[in-house]
């Protein structure tokens, strides 16, 4: 099998990493989570003001997927702050199809997302991983990774849109905010 080519995503692959993204969250078990349309997710990165960068793992045709797919893998990532150590970039996701696992795929395409930050100035790269899928957790961690959530005790969260609506009006949160915020 030929190695895998890392590029940068152009706007004719986002149905193939929409694909891809949607394959993640079948394996996460959370696809009905998944909301983005190929045009979304085409304009999300191509329009006017790009949300995020994307790098794809392109395989010769002759050793395509299964099922035809040129296009095995993905690393989405944006750059962020942190107000401790200055310029950051975040990988959002890293997918290889399974039948391309074990290649080196996964360590490329995060090899040149940690290049992508030292050529922007950053000093950390973060991500998250589900508590449960401990491959990836021991595959971060065996390529040079610290677990914040073992080390430092950080907790991640998020707002959805209908909580991030009613913090910027001003009301509350509903019965789990603490009492003394």
């Amino acid at each position: 099998m030929a190695e895998a080519a890392i590029r940068p995503c152009r706007a004719e692959d986002c149905r193939q990493v929409v694909r891809l993204i949607r394959e993640l969250a079948e394996f996460e078990n959370l696809s009905e989570q998944v909301k983005i349309s190929d045009q979304d997710f085409c304009e999300d990165g191509f329009g006017k003001d790009p949300f995020y960068k994307c790098l794809v793992a392109e395989v010769p045709p002759e050793c395509c997927s299964q099922d035809g797919h040129t296009i095995v893998g993905y690393g989405l990532y944006f750059f962020t702050y942190s107000t401790w150590k200055g310029r950051n970039i975040y990988m959002e996701d890293l997918y290889v199809m399974p039948e391309f696992r074990g290649k080196g795929i996964g360590k490329q395409l995060m090899g040149a997302i940690a290049q992508a930050g030292l050529e922007q100035g950053c000093t950390q790269m973060r991500f998250a991983a589900l508590d449960w899928n401990q491959a990836a957790i021991d595959f971060y961690l065996h390529q040079g990774a610290v677990d914040l959530t073992a080390t430092e005790g950080w907790h991640f969260f998020r707002f959805e849109a209908d909580a991030m609506r009613g913090l910027s009006q001003g009301e509350p949160g509903g019965d789990r905010v603490p009492p003394d915020t």
